[in-house]
């Protein structure tokens, strides 16, 4: 897959690029005013509002449709800015082309529909146009790929994705889980692919925006999606998530960028000497993994000839108990804890069940 930068494209090369904007374009007013101040803050690379907006219930504000494209797009000549909306289908893409919008963005509930994805790449053939692809609303990594790749194979390679957080039964005190490990896998299996994130959408909750930026800069994403509003309160869709274009400024200038790396020799030294150590000990205990599994082989024998089942309830609630309590004892996290022994747990089973299932 060949994609270019979204500095590049973007025509920012330092990072972090800043795309901010209101959850809608209410009135023109609105949008303009939000534009304006957000712009005024010097700290925004290109503008965001959404146009069409998916609602799980119907009479919720679904957008302004194409009037809001108007807006937008003035939005942006008043500005200077480049400015991006959503699409879902072919009939969005071909609107926001003639309007001007200058980048496109495939939403979560859109990316999981490989028949809407497969509209829209075919619609952009022969294109030339930014688009960014939000990760799907279930965590599916295949999924995410399978859309970025529909996409790439129309032609785009002004691409970018969005983790925007998973629909999940355990969020946190987040409207959709982080889940870090998507986005770090994207990225191991596609470096070339620049990542950004969308704090909002993540945490439901502009109290938590500054924090889940800050992190996504310390896991090396390229960007942040931000909403802003003039006056969030009064938005028409995800008030609370929103923030005021002063309050975008700030939380921007106060982030910590950090380096991918450091040219002083002490520091590479000492990395390299510290990556050795972590080596050694993954090493240590992925040996002490496959003799547990070894040992869970032969309980699976010893527990098929004395017709007992594989699960073990009591057992498994003992072992969550008094791991967890010595993980913490260690220094060691709670759901850290907990979530190791689920995949060790699984393993396990799954071990026992194929010697149950010998002839």
């Amino acid at each position: 897959m060949v994609t270019r930068p979204i500095g590049e494209w973007l025509g920012k090369r330092a990072e972090p690029i800043i795309i901010s904007g209101p959850c809608s374009a209410e009135t023109e007013e609105q949008t303009l005013a939000t534009a304006k101040q957000l712009a005024a803050t010097g700290k925004v690379h290109a503008l965001r509002a959404g146009i069409w907006k998916p609602r799980t219930r119907p009479g919720q504000y679904e957008g302004a449709g194409e009037p809001g494209l108007a807006w937008l797009v003035k939005a942006g000549k008043e500005t200077g800015l480049p400015v991006a909306t959503e699409v879902a289908n072919a009939t969005h893409v071909e609107a926001c082309l003639k309007a001007g919008v200058q980048i496109l963005w495939v939403g979560a509930r859109t990316t999981v529909n490989p028949f809407s994805v497969q509209e829209i790449a075919d619609s952009l053939a022969g294109v030339d146009i930014p688009v960014m692809v939000k990760n799907p609303v279930n965590p599916d990594l295949e999924l995410w790929i399978g859309a970025i790749e529909r996409l790439n194979k129309a032609g785009i390679t002004k691409m970018a994705a969005i983790h925007r957080g998973f629909s999940s039964s355990d969020k946190g005190p987040f409207r959709n889980a982080p889940m870090w490990e998507m986005p770090i896998e994207l990225k191991t299996r596609f470096p070339e692919l620049d990542i950004i994130c969308d704090p909002s959408h993540i945490t439901g909750n502009r109290e938590l925006i500054a924090l889940i930026s800050q992190k996504a800069l310390d896991m090396n994403m390229a960007g942040l999606m931000i909403e802003s509003h003039i006056t969030p309160d009064a938005a028409w869709s995800d008030a609370k998530q929103q923030v005021t274009p002063a309050v975008l400024g700030k939380i921007v200038t106060e982030l910590v960028v950090r380096q991918v790396s450091s040219e002083s020799a002490e520091f590479k030294n000492e990395l390299s000497l510290l990556r050795e150590k972590i080596d050694r000990l993954d090493d240590h205990i992925l040996s002490k993994l496959s003799e547990r599994m070894r040992i869970s082989e032969v309980m699976g024998q010893y527990k098929k000839d004395n017709h007992v089942t594989v699960l073990q309830v009591k057992r498994w609630e003992e072992i969550i108990t008094t791991r967890i309590a010595i993980g913490k004892a260690l220094g060691l996290s709670e759901d850290f804890t907990r979530e190791l022994l689920k995949l060790i747990h699984i393993e396990s089973i799954q071990i026992q069940t194929d010697v149950m299932n010998r002839n």
